[in-house]
């Protein structure tokens, strides 16, 4: 089945790649094409004769994209008269080689050079605005083009006289300059300011989208709802789809290989790890969710923590005017049924803006796990074997609510307040059965656990901003956060041993209550000034503090009667306070861009762990300042910016998560526990990375990382009891290369590959051993999105990761592939879709840990990934585009807690 999932990888991407080449032609002036136009794109055109012709057609699409208005009228013409009719007044003509047909800017008759600039409020580069040049007494366009990623454009006249530059993009407002062309052959045009736009686009019907993976100079950008198959999925689904990221069977997350990613939620952390985190994101339905940003090396701006780098999600906030909204709602059945509800409301009327998100989702798990541990003696002989078998069954209520205002009390200054909540009741069960063999693999026994738990995750928090702009580029923010979770689990575990013959030997009975209290606060202030030259200053400072309260209270049951278990029970105070200020300098230099930047920040911790009859109070206090560089060296290698050459270096932090550094016994059965450790040590990673970029069509990067002070998942054994924990274990070395590729093989069909190739070293002291491990592995992510006639369209998406090393672990290859269809109703407003996860049922977390003395230790885990989703959504209300607010104050605290 894997080898199937591979080749289907191989075959779609290598199809949409030679697809991407036209088909051969021959006779210009004889060959005949019949159809019209109407208000349609010189690209679609092109396409058409394509479809009837059996020419090679090659142009630029930047040459050609502009062209958006052209008609011609019904007939049958030769393919030499429908090019000419084409391109008449586009500056663009077309030449014939043998079977070759070549449609190419006319440069001989260029004599005027007009160069500008697009730029935002903020005086940023405005990246992709049409640029169209129109005779001053005539509507008909002369040229057109788009602005690069830095917002210049260039246009090229040949004859002298009066014109109109017309600028515009969706959402705000359209532009036009008036100029004479007369005596001088270049003309620089000043900047151009676009503004958001405040007129009703209620006649106008949107039928384009997003594209699925957007390419930026310091992050890739995923959009959420570019992809059918992300109907009916939650949060963590969504995020294993993109690019670089991989979800192993216990929720954790890497990017581009490694673990330790800050992950955000709309600019401010989770507070949570591991588990805790991959609970959270499956509670957030994918109709909620906009953009997902990727960000391997953030610059200086970002908190330092997540030495993996960052990993931001935007959640969705309707960006405009008047009433108006979104609703989605869908049924999944895997092997459990899910549902999923969501509604987006925003109003704006004067200088009010209100805006509010409900979902709510049930979630149901199902999942398998086999453990196969071998115990051997000092000599080689077997001394014993355990098999286990356990189920994991969890179901959850998630509601999840975000509340907002903004008040403009002038045009350049706003202030607003966000409230979120999320309430999450559930039940888990997690039967197991664990057979017991002696050296020879002979029966010695059987453990039947049943254990039910039960209990609750909330959090809730309030968000105060403030933004005003002095002038062109000069912006001041102030956010103020207060955050608190809260948790409370109730467990029961009943472990009864039986011997081969079915007696019952023995039986342990243990409750626990474990509730969980943090509170969070945190202010910070940015400020941004626009400097001569295009430069950009920005500077900030931020302060934030946690409390934590943990308690594990277990209990011994005997004959109904409980009493307190004081060996495993503890309760354990953490406070946090961290301390950061950054400065970061962008200035262009022709065609060379560098950003740099420096964030300092300090951090002082104290751990209190209260003590009971058997174990005495301990506490210990931490304190250390550190700086964390950024640098960013950018170089067009053409004068358009379509090839770009992108160096950067950054330095970031790895603190421990909160509850990593409790020393809690947390058991999950007889043979099982996990375990905090209050010594842990900050990691460090240096990171390295030269990328190339041409255009939105292909990015190649080459990166290494370096990670002192290695934090990794650690497991040691007492006797037949493996104990899970997180320790420094040394060093980590990552060398790799990334390719992404975005084709359109045809004009209904549009292809992005992304590809990478990593090389990992692991090297440190266990417990007991030494560490030394590595791989070689590759990892591939393919999305390829249909569009029909008639409103209907669908997708084919999946990855596939090789076998990797992972720290102490050895995982296995898995991938899966997904499929969906759509079809628009209600005049594009709203919108059926089908999709299948996992459609050859391949998902699986497998592997095996090693370098743990005397023992063989293998695990095999099986999900319900594969599910059956109907959804449906609806857009309504107005459509005037208006700012939007995603970022907080909160930073990184929020990515380190568990519940």
């Amino acid at each position: 089945m894997r080898i199937n999932l591979v080749a289907t990888f191989l075959l779609l991407t290598t199809a949409g790649l030679l697809l991407a080449v036209p088909v051969k032609g021959q006779l210009v002036s004889t060959e005949k094409v019949t159809f019209s136009l109407k208000h349609e794109s010189l690209e679609k055109a092109i396409s058409e004769l394509q479809a009837q012709t059996p020419f090679i057609y090659y142009y630029r699409k930047a040459d050609v994209k502009a062209f958006d208005n052209l008609s011609l009228a019904y007939g049958t013409r030769t393919v030499q008269e429908t090019l000419q009719a084409l391109l008449q007044n586009t500056f663009l003509v077309f030449r014939q080689e043998g079977q070759n047909i070549f449609i190419e800017k006319t440069r001989a008759l260029v004599t005027y050079r007009l160069n500008g600039r697009v730029v935002d409020k903020n005086h940023q580069g405005f990246p992709f605005a049409t640029v169209k040049l129109t005779r001053a007494n005539s509507s008909a366009m002369v040229q057109g083009t788009q602005t690069d990623t830095g917002g210049y454009y260039k246009l090229n006249v040949s004859e002298k006289g009066d014109y109109l530059v017309h600028i515009s993009a969706i959402g705000m407002d359209s532009l036009s300059v008036a100029l004479t062309l007369d005596a001088s052959s270049t003309v620089q045009l000043p900047d151009i300011t676009l503004s958001a736009s405040t007129k009703q686009l209620s006649e106008v019907s949107v039928v384009g989208k997003k594209a699925f993976i957007e390419q930026k100079i310091d992050r890739t950008v995923v959009n959420v709802g570019s992809l059918i198959s992300n109907d009916g999925a939650n949060g963590l689904e969504v995020l294993e789809k993109s690019p670089g990221v991989i979800v192993d069977g216990n929720g954790n997350i890497s990017f581009k290989g490694k673990t330790g990613v800050l992950v955000l939620i709309n600019g401010k952390p989770t507070y949570l790890s591991g588990a805790d985190l991959a609970a959270y994101l499956k509670s957030l339905p994918a109709s909620t969710l906009d953009q997902i940003e990727l960000m391997d090396n953030p610059p200086a701006k970002y908190d330092a923590a997540g030495d993996a780098g960052v990993i931001n999600i935007k959640t969705k906030k309707s960006k405009t005017a008047g009433f108006n909204g979104s609703l989605a709602a869908s049924y999944g059945q895997a092997h459990y049924g899910q549902t999923s509800e969501s509604l987006n409301l925003n109003y704006h009327q004067g200088k009010v803006n209100l805006f509010a998100n409900a979902a709510y989702n049930i979630s149901q798990v199902y999942r398998s796990i086999e453990l196969d541990r071998a115990y051997f003696n000092p000599d080689g002989s077997a001394a014993s074997s355990i098999r286990q078998t356990e189920y994991i069954m969890a179901k959850n209520y998630n509601t999840n609510l975000k509340l907002g205002m903004d008040y403009y009390l002038s045009p350049k200054t706003t202030c607003g307040i966000v409230l979120t909540g999320k309430l999450s009741p559930g039940r888990f069960d997690n039967p197991s059965t664990d057979r017991l063999f002696n050296g020879a693999g002979l029966p010695d026994s059987t453990v039947s656990a049943t254990n039910h738990s039960k209990g609750h995750f909330n959090n809730g928090g309030i968000n105060l901003n403030y933004s005003h702009e002095f002038d062109k580029g000069k912006v001041l923010t102030f956010d103020l956060d207060y955050l608190k979770y809260s948790s409370v689990s109730d467990r029961h575990f009943l472990n009864q041993t039986f011997l081969p013959d079915g007696t019952l030997t023995d039986q342990q009975i243990i409750t626990d209550h474990l509730p969980t209290g943090i509170n969070i606060y945190s202010a910070k202030t940015d400020y941004t000034h626009a400097l001569p030259g295009n430069a950009k200053l920005e500077t900030g400072l931020k302060s934030s503090y946690v409390n934590t309260d943990n308690a594990a209270n277990y209990y011994d049951v005997n004959g109904g009667a409980s009493t307190p278990n004081d060996q495993l029970s503890n309760q354990f105070l953490y406070k946090e306070n961290i301390n950061a200020a950054y400065l970061n300098f962008n200035k262009p230099f022709g065609r060379f861009e560098l950003q740099t930047g420096l964030r300092l920040e300090n951090t002082n911790s104290d751990g209190h762990q209260l003590g009971n009859t058997l174990h005495p109070d301990s506490s210990f206090s931490k304190h250390y300042t550190d700086l964390f560089p950024t640098a960013y060296v950018s170089y067009k290698l053409d004068s358009t910016g379509r090839q770009t050459l992108v160096a950067s270096y950054g330095r970031r932090i790895g603190r421990p998560f909160y509850q990593e550094l409790n020393p809690f016994v947390l058991v999950s059965d007889k043979f099982t526990y996990s375990a905090g450790n209050p010594y842990l040590r900050p990691q460090f990673a240096d990171n390295y990375k030269l990328t190339f970029n041409y255009s939105s069509i292909f990015s190649g990067a080459l990166f290494y990382n370096h990670v002192s002070d290695l934090q990794s998942e650690v497991i040691r054994q007492q006797g037949q009891i493996f104990i899970d924990g997180t320790g420094n274990i040394g060093s980590a070395n990552y060398i790799g290369a990334s390719v992404n590729i975005a084709v359109e093989p045809a004009s209904w069909w549009q292809l992005n590959a992304y590809l990478q190739l990593i090389h990992n070293h692991f090297k440190g002291q266990l417990y007991a051993s030494y560490l030394d491990q590595s791989s070689t592995y590759g990892q591939i992510n393919m999305t390829s999105q249909f569009t029909f006639p008639h409103g209907w369209s669908a997708e084919l998406s999946g990855y596939y990761v090789s076998r990797f090393a992972n720290g102490q672990s050895m995982i296995d290859p898995f991938g899966q592939l997904n499929g969906g269809i759509q079809k628009k109703i209600l005049h594009n407003q709203a919108a059926i879709k089908f999709n299948v996860r996992d459609i050859l049922n391949t998902y699986r977390a497998d592997g095996e840990n090693n370098f743990i003395p005397n023992t063989v230790s293998t695990f095999r885990n099986r999900f319900n990934a594969q599910a059956f989703t109907l959804g449906f959504s609806y857009n309504f209300g107005t459509a005037v585009n208006q700012k939007k607010r995603d970022t907080g104050g909160a930073a990184t605290e929020q990515n380190r807690v568990k519940n």
